[in-house]
């Protein structure tokens, strides 16, 4: 028969457990089957509940570096009145101690008013994974 026994009172079908000191175990049985079902969707759907609000605090580094490019970017050129900035410009704790203030024009005015704020999170995850500190540095290119 191979390497597989038949089930008992299966013909045909084959048991996928090894007999065990020559005697071939039963297979699970569908409540056992459903019960364990039920159970891994009751985990992942507590691992989905824990994990959004997570993934709702990290920004998106694609995301940012287009908003960088797109709003910071059209004041803050070489040549303009503004000081000119890359990722570069701070470290990621100057980034992040940035962010943390929430004003821009060195206190002036509130960061979002400058950027929406559903973009803050993105430009600040772009700036600090690519700031002169990081495992990635980047100028953030024309």
């Amino acid at each position: 028969m191979g390497a597989f026994n038949q089930a008992p009172g299966n013909s045909g079908i084959q048991d996928p457990l090894p007999p065990r000191d020559g005697v071939a175990l039963p297979p699970p049985h569908a409540s056992e089957r459903r019960c364990f079902l039920r159970n891994t969707l009751k985990l992942l759907a507590v691992l989905a509940v824990l994990a959004a609000p997570l993934a709702a605090e990290g920004g998106s580094d694609t995301k940012g570096k287009f908003f960088f490019k797109k709003t910071c970017k059209a004041c803050h050129t070489p040549g303009s009145a503004a000081k000119e900035i890359t990722p570069l410009s701070k470290t990621q704790a100057q980034w992040k101690a940035y962010f943390a203030t929430g004003k821009h024009k060195k206190g002036a005015e509130k960061l979002d008013s400058v950027v929406k704020p559903e973009q803050v999170k993105d430009i600040q995850t772009f700036l600090v994974n690519h700031a002169s500190d990081s495992p990635q540095p980047e100028t953030c290119g024309g």
